[in-house]
């Protein structure tokens, strides 16, 4: 509606209702996307982009897709959004604060004055502290609310568990996966020795095959991986209609050695991923996406209600996450002394 407003009074625009798209008498245009789906984005040439609430998005869309789209035109990008913790966003203010080549501007409504002392003062009523400070001063301290595992997170920071976490060839190999079918498939690859899980590799992709997970898994570095065991959700044993084969049967015929995740609700998963995580030694090169993923993994919030539901929200950081709550059910219920080599595959 504010586009269709601004664009209203040039003779000759059209209105494209269903690609919510402007077309000026020029032949430039004005498109909106949704970023769920940012691959839809892929191919195109864009002179300049707006992302709106980037916190939200899935950090691989600017950097995978909308970036290179800008490369032709040597095009511009504005990023617009509330602070959510510690998350990309918080990444891009602080490089656009210490960079020559971008702007930045921290809007704190205590400053603009856009909203009036007596709303400002009623918002404080209805909200927390911490909520009005993330949401009307701009503050990223504030942890993300709902976050499942933030605080644990910080004590690895903390503790020094999170930075150069490298393979061990003498220890075997685990990987836990998320599939996805219309949506991103996530992957992480981990190592025990003693009580230490070690997070040494972490890989995401969507709109691709099981073959391609198969050939990532062999992939330059992990060549040197002896795998010990695969572990899948249950789901991977559902036969689909079009090929009246499971994906479970297409990737044992593809090599893997695949078990099958316990299936626990995702309460007890995420319980069993709390317990493991204190344990945990994660290896920042290869894991950051997951990493940050598994900050910003967080409860639904129930806007009508102002409450936290209990459930999960499903977004980008959902798919990371999922597949370390089966990694956690896996090792709770099922890993054991470590294979003999021979048993690798």
């Amino acid at each position: 509606d504010y586009l269709k407003q601004a664009a209203a009074p040039i003779p000759g625009v059209q209105f494209n209702e269903s690609e919510l798209k402007v077309t000026y008498p020029t032949g430039s245009t004005v498109r909106l996307y949704g970023a769920d789906n940012y691959d839809r984005l892929r191919g195109l040439a864009l002179w300049g982009v707006v992302l709106d609430e980037y916190g939200d998005m899935d950090p691989r869309a600017w950097s995978e897709v909308i970036r290179p789209a800008l490369a032709d035109h040597a095009g511009w990008a504005i990023f617009i959004g509330t602070p959510k913790g510690d998350n990309h966003f918080r990444e891009i203010c602080d490089r656009a604060q210490h960079s020559d080549d971008w702007a930045f501007l921290k809007l704190k409504a205590s400053e603009t004055g856009l909203l009036n002392a007596d709303e400002l003062n009623a918002a404080r009523l209805d909200m927390t502290e911490e909520q009005y400070a993330q949401e009307f001063e701009c503050d990223f301290s504030v942890g993300v609310p709902g976050a499942y595992y933030a605080k644990l997170i910080q004590d690895a920071e903390d503790d020094g568990r999170i930075g150069n976490v490298p393979h061990d060839p003498s220890l075997p190999v685990y990987t836990a996966w998320d599939l996805g079918i219309g949506d991103s498939t996530a992957i992480w690859f981990a190592q025990v020795a003693g009580r230490e899980i070690r997070l040494i590799d972490f890989y995401e992709a969507s709109g691709v095959g099981l073959d391609h997970y198969v050939h990532k898994l062999t992939e330059g570095k992990r060549q040197a991986y002896k795998y010990a065991k695969h572990w899948l959700p249950h789901d991977v044993q559902a036969k689909e209609l079009g090929t009246g084969r499971s994906r479970e049967e297409v990737l044992r015929q593809l090599g893997l050695k695949i078990e099958v995740v316990p299936q626990l609700s995702v309460d007890d998963g995420i319980t069993a991923s709390r317990m493991i995580l204190p344990r945990c030694f994660i290896n920042r090169p290869l894991c950051e996406h997951g990493l940050k993923a598994l900050k910003n993994y967080r409860a639904e919030w129930d806007e009508k209600r102002k409450v936290l539901k209990l459930r999960p929200l499903h977004d980008w950081s959902s798919h990371a996450a999922d597949a370390f709550r089966y990694l956690a059910v896996s090792y709770r219920d099922t890993w054991g002394t470590t294979p003999k080599p021979k048993d690798y595959k």
